[in-house]
């Protein structure tokens, strides 16, 4: 757990534009800028071109902050995890202090700046949504509980509803279906990677699904939330941003993740070692397809609805 007190012998005059860069976690950014994009593009109110660039800009550095303060916080098992010894503060580039104040400045920033271009509503879901991944997420479940990932993933799902929110100044059941599509689909995408991360989470005490339940019952976690996960998708389709293009592409997208899930739960710890962990990887990897998939289909809808074709009237 870190501190902002901590005074780690570090040699900043050798940080670079990248790695303050690295600590927006910008792989995690992309996913919250057009996740954000789609739910400010899909609602029902126009936004002026600018307003809708600056307002996506704020969102996007305030996930960045999220991501520089989770990076202060989780350092200590950031330098004991392989995937994430190569980030700025495990790597000796930028202090845990400068990584805090970083991560402060840019929330205090984000937050005000997308209150000023749109309103406070988008603003105030901005906000909770730093605080829940801060401070509920890293801070209390990931270390304490195995369902961290369950109820955290709702920080990562919070995008589309803010850029909904940009354009409506509300929160609508469109917005809530977003959010709950990428809320319900972050435990299968999150436990497939802990199933070959193997001992990462183990050897840093966080108590991962895979560690506290072991992986057999992982698996089986697995595919329950792709089953729940499933007909929200679907059923995404029957609503004013859905239509026949989006329930086509839900269909065949949430038929193929469930045949992932299944192939998955079948296997066993010898079956997965001796291929490396093959279908895991592969169902990992398509998780994302999945999800990128959902929202841009929800564009097609809205693209199409502009020209008379789209939805369901």
């Amino acid at each position: 757990m870190s501190d902002i007190s901590t005074n780690t012998q570090v040699d900043t005059s050798e940080a670079s534009f990248g790695d303050y860069f690295a600590l927006l976690k910008p792989r995690v950014m992309s996913l919250v800028v057009f996740t954000a994009l789609v739910g400010l593009l899909a609602a029902p109110v126009p936004v002026h071109p600018l307003l809708a660039f600056a307002a996506v800009l704020f969102i996007a550095i305030g996930g960045g902050a999220s991501g520089a303060l989770n990076m202060w916080y989780d350092a200590d098992i950031d330098r004991i995890m392989r995937r994430t010894q190569s980030r700025p503060i495990p790597a000796g580039k930028i202090t845990e202090k400068e990584t805090f104040a970083f991560g402060m400045f840019l929330s205090v920033f984000a937050v005000v700046m997308l209150a000023l271009a749109s309103n406070l509503v988008a603003a105030g879901l901005l906000a909770f949504t730093i605080f829940f991944y801060v401070v509920v997420y890293t801070m209390w479940l990931k270390r304490w509980t195995p369902q961290n990932i369950v109820i955290g993933g709702a920080a990562g799902a919070f995008p589309p509803m803010i850029g909904w929110a940009v354009a409506t100044g509300g929160i609508s059941v469109e917005s809530v279906l977003m959010f709950t599509i990428t809320f319900m689909w972050t435990p299968p995408h999150f436990w497939a990677l802990a199933l070959f991360m193997k001992s990462d989470y183990r050897d840093a005490g966080v108590p991962m699904l895979t560690v506290t339940h072991g992986r057999k019952a992982t698996r089986a976690h697995i595919i329950i939330y792709t089953i729940l996960l499933a007909p929200i998708a679907i059923g995404t389709g029957f609503t004013s941003i859905g239509g026949p293009v989006y329930l086509t592409a839900a269909l065949v997208l949430n038929a193929v993740f469930l045949k992932g899930a299944w192939d998955i739960w079948r296997r066993d710890e010898a079956q997965a070692e001796a291929d490396s962990y093959k279908t895991e990887k592969k169902f990992f990897a398509f998780s994302l397809v999945y999800l990128f998939a959902h929202f841009v289909f929800i564009l097609v809808e809205k693209g199409l609805a502009a020209y008379g074709l789209g939805g369901w009237s």
